[in-house]
């Protein structure tokens, strides 16, 4: 039990934080007298039982986690197994990227199954919800769905006699719990909120899933304890304006930890892309000058990326320097590079750079692709028809190795490109630039 100190009025009974000398309610003076108050406070969630002594883990006998399918298996690859019971689950994402349609799928593919499941929305009601999943087409039998904006409400729900296999919360920053001060989406009250539906659901073996917001830097809002006491996070991206998106496990208690799924928007909900390798490729044009196929590795899984470079006389005092899909910061590290390797002369240029499909990536061995984008727009000649390129760039001019080279290698045998330009074909810039376009 928790005691806290709290003020209430003697004439009306009203309570107040702190003390005044008029009462806010009834508007009587010095009628506020301090009364002491408890309340529950939750047991940590997520830790492991005690052991009154140490015990030697060869003897121990493995936990069986009895997932179930989700009716996606993509998402059980992702997962390790499927949808653990009792285990709790926090998707993030930016607004409008397709965290409600997901998961909204994810309970009509549950109940299609047979199992039961639970949509709280506290920021939909529930024509819109049956709006949504009618035009998803999973409106049927075990999919349930309430709006709410308390707490309470989804416990009852999980204390009930049928507790429901699954549980959908979207978003506990909209729930709000009497146990803590505050409104809605602070941290004292996202803690309570979040502890009290992940013991609850632990208990009962719901699984949990919690949507979070994010934050202007795209992490995901409210206290790190939030990431600490559920089993698993995902984050969904993706541009808006793209119909790509990026399912990626941040930390997995219970499977693989570098996993992603890519999906494609249509009017049905969200896709599952079975073969990604080329799905950002789109339709390219390799007879333009300032464009370089890149062997990208995010996760586990390879992906054939175009990386366009424009490189134009500049009018301006200071260039422009624009990167999309990767770090500004690094398109200036590399153009610094290849002025000071190479003697070429771009302080009066213009130099803009994307990742074409809506995919960003923090790949190192995107750097080669990059710098053979440039060079080319440069001197205006287009790369070899199917040459493919990864490879991280030093300070140095120097190509490194990067991670993944075999799995990238196989991928390139298998898409049938060549040239294969990386850190064993072209070890320095000097020798890129020879091979690429004949100049020293």
């Amino acid at each position: 039990m928790k005691t806290k100190e709290t003020y209430r009025c003697a004439a009306c009974g009203a309570q107040s934080p702190r003390w005044q000398g008029q009462c806010p309610s009834c508007k009587e003076w010095n009628t506020l007298e301090a009364v002491t108050v408890s309340k529950k406070t939750s047991a940590p969630v997520g830790a492991a039982a005690s052991q009154s002594s140490p015990q030697l883990l060869e003897n121990l006998e493995s936990e069986h986690l009895g997932a179930r399918p989700s009716g996606l298996p993509s998402l059980d690859d992702l997962l390790g197994e499927g949808l653990v019971p009792g285990a709790a689950i926090l998707v993030g994402g930016e607004p409008g990227i397709g965290k409600s349609t997901l998961l909204l799928q994810l309970a009509g593919s549950q109940a299609r199954l047979g199992h039961t499941a639970v949509y709280l929305s506290g920021e939909e009601s529930l024509p819109q919800l049956k709006s949504r999943a009618g035009r998803l087409g999973l409106l049927g039998p075990g999919l349930m769905a309430m709006a709410t904006n308390k707490v309470e409400d989804g416990l009852a729900v999980l204390e009930g006699p049928n507790p429901p296999e699954l549980l959908i919360v979207d978003s506990v920053q909209t729930l709000a719990s009497p146990l803590a001060e505050g409104i809605p989406g602070s941290v004292s009250q996202v803690r309570a909120v979040s502890s009290e539906l992940v013991e609850k659901t632990k208990k009962c073996g719901t699984t949990l899933i919690l949507v979070g917001h994010v934050t202007k830097d795209g992490q995901i809002a409210g206290p790190k304890l939030l990431e600490h006491m559920v089993d698993t996070v995902l984050y969904l991206e993706g541009d808006r304006k793209h119909f790509s998106r990026i399912l990626r496990v941040l930390k997995n208690r219970f499977g693989p930890s570098d996993e992603l799924i890519v999906f494609t928007m249509k009017e049905q909900g969200l896709e599952v892309v079975e073969d990604p390798a080329t799905f950002f490729l789109g339709a390219r044009d390799p007879s333009l000058s300032g464009t370089a196929m890149a062997l990208a590795v995010d996760g586990q899984r390879p992906f054939a990326v175009e990386v366009q470079a424009l490189v134009s006389k500049s009018f301006l005092t200071i260039p422009r320097r624009t990167a999309l899909g990767f770090d500004t910061n690094r398109l200036n590290l590399l153009l610094a590079v290849l002025e000071k390797r190479l003697r070429l002369n771009l302080s009066g240029h213009d130099i803009y750079a994307k990742i074409t499909g809506g995919l960003a990536s923090r790949d190192p061995g995107l750097d080669l692709a990059v710098v053979a984008a440039v060079m080319s727009s440069f001197y205006d000649q287009p790369l070899p028809e199917a040459s493919v390129f990864w490879g991280e760039i030093d300070l140095n001019g120097q190509v490194r190795p990067v991670a993944a080279h075999d799995v990238r290698l196989k991928q390139a045998g298998r898409l049938g490109h060549g040239p294969v330009c990386h850190s064993g074909t072209a070890p320095t810039l000097a020798e890129l630039q020879r091979l690429l376009f004949g100049k020293r």
